[in-house]
């Protein structure tokens, strides 16, 4: 019951912060927006950003779960970072850090998806909406699929 209830914690706190960080990026605070981002990544999965950007996207989800004994609802949390992260970027114009981190929201994405072995309409939308992003973003760069 206990990991239940943490579990369940956790998810409202993502949520909270996500909705935070949106009002923020919606209003153009760039800035606090991208401290209440960082303050996620260390509250909720006990790392800083750069750590898990570090991480190459073939590897994310093998060290995350063998080498740093994370779980399966930290990792929906990283896709939910990852994706306020590179939304903060492309507010920013910085492409190719936008680009990593909605590759690595969207490969988290189908990892889960992948292991829960359930359907979901949210996760779904949020496929098609990385996916559009990523091609977009590719195709602005000029960078092939």
């Amino acid at each position: 019951m206990y990991q239940k209830d943490y579990i369940l914690r956790m998810v409202e706190m993502i949520g909270d912060l996500i909705a935070a960080f949106l009002g923020l990026l919606k209003k153009g605070d760039l800035d606090q927006a991208e401290k209440l981002m960082e303050r996620g990544y260390t509250e909720l999965l006990r790392n800083d950003a750069s750590f898990f950007l570090l991480i190459p996207k073939e590897q994310l989800t093998d060290k995350l779960l063998g080498e740093h004994h994370y779980e399966h609802y930290h990792l929906e949390i990283l896709s939910e970072l990852f994706f306020a992260e590179a939304s903060l970027a492309e507010a920013r114009h910085k492409t190719g850090h936008s680009l990593e981190c909605y590759e690595k929201s969207l490969l988290l994405t189908e990892f889960l998806e992948q292991e829960d072995k359930t359907w979901s309409a949210r996760r779904e939308e949020r496929k098609a909406f990385l996916g559009q992003k990523i091609d977009s973003l590719r195709e602005s760069e000029g960078i092939p699929r």
